[in-house]
């Protein structure tokens, strides 16, 4: 077993991959399971086959979904720094909440950009029991989502995003009300940037060139104009628009050195309190920003709310 240092408390992934016990569940991983220069058991992770078949084991083994699967060429989310980001929401629910993480139905999330593994609300739901709205503008995500929904019978919205220059409008309804929004946006800015991001990290893994993308991403997932500022700044300028109906909004940040025009623009949007976030996961740091609207006592009264 593999450590994977610095996740969440709560992670339970920090103490790695069980791979006996994961092929148990999942008898399809042992052909993709080799053993590393140590003599422990792992896969090639430059295999996208081999990193579908894992997180469809972990996501068996850990969070009890008994069918999953994405189309090719879709994004094939690492599950342990995905479900990283869940477990730091609950802890800022918590502070609003006398320190106590609110699980059950009642507590509604938003996952902007769910994607075609709807990975965050298949975590989240499993974890603390809330409810998640997934929605994305890729109608093969859309119906690859909905598909894991119906095999395993959760009980999880999907709602198409039909304008690409939107983000919170047409996705919040106006009866809806989200305890937290969740986002992990797109990070080039256009199709060269996210091609020349590809060759830098084979090459980074000693591998040449290659246009291959071992955890896959369509366009819509990978870049969008402006990239990821640009994008974070619009959840930013229509999230004035739904104050009322949200509690939190956050979003993953990939570039740290966008903290700081991010900090403008969330100053200028009268925000009532902003904070960043950092998560680790192994030798990557990570970090996420939250703002909201809503003074402490707001915050208090609208966690307790069914």
């Amino acid at each position: 077993m593999a450590t994977k240092t610095k996740l969440h408390p709560r992670n339970q992934h920090s103490e790695g991959y069980d791979f006996e016990r994961l092929v148990a569940q999942t008898p399809e991983l042992e052909a993709f399971t080799i053993l590393n220069p140590s003599g422990q058991a792992t896969i090639d992770f430059q295999n996208s086959d081999a990193v579908r078949m894992l997180n469809r084991a972990l996501l068996k083994t850990h969070y009890d979904i008994d069918f999953w699967d994405i189309p090719a060429g879709y994004l094939c989310p690492p599950i342990p720094g995905r479900v990283d980001y869940v477990h730091y929401l609950a802890d800022l629910l918590a502070d609003s909440n006398n320190q106590e993480i609110p699980r059950g139905r009642h507590v509604k999330v938003l996952d902007i950009g769910t994607g075609a593994s709807l990975v965050y609300p298949l975590t989240g739901q499993s974890e603390y029991g809330w409810h998640f709205t997934g929605v994305d503008i890729d109608a093969g995500a859309i119906k690859s989502a909905k598909q894991i929904c119906e095999f395993n019978k959760l009980a999880i919205t999907v709602r198409r995003q039909h304008k690409r220059e939107n983000i919170f409008r047409g996705a919040i309804q106006p009866k809806d009300r989200f305890h937290l929004t969740m986002c992990n946006p797109p990070f080039h800015g256009s199709t060269e940037k996210a091609n020349k991001g590809t060759q830098r990290k084979w090459a980074n893994l000693g591998k040449g060139r290659s246009t291959k993308l071992n955890f896959g991403g369509q366009n819509a997932e990978l870049w969008c104009p402006g990239g990821e500022i640009k994008f974070i700044a619009r959840m930013v300028e229509q999230s004035v628009e739904f104050s009322n109906q949200c509690l939190w909004f956050t979003s993953l940040v990939s570039k740290k050195d966008n903290l700081r025009p991010l900090h403008r623009i969330l100053k200028r949007a009268r925000v009532t309190e902003y904070r960043v976030v950092d998560m680790a996961q192994g030798q990557k740091t990570s970090r996420f920003i939250a703002w909201t609207y809503k003074t402490k006592k707001q915050r208090s009264l609208f966690a307790k709310r069914d």
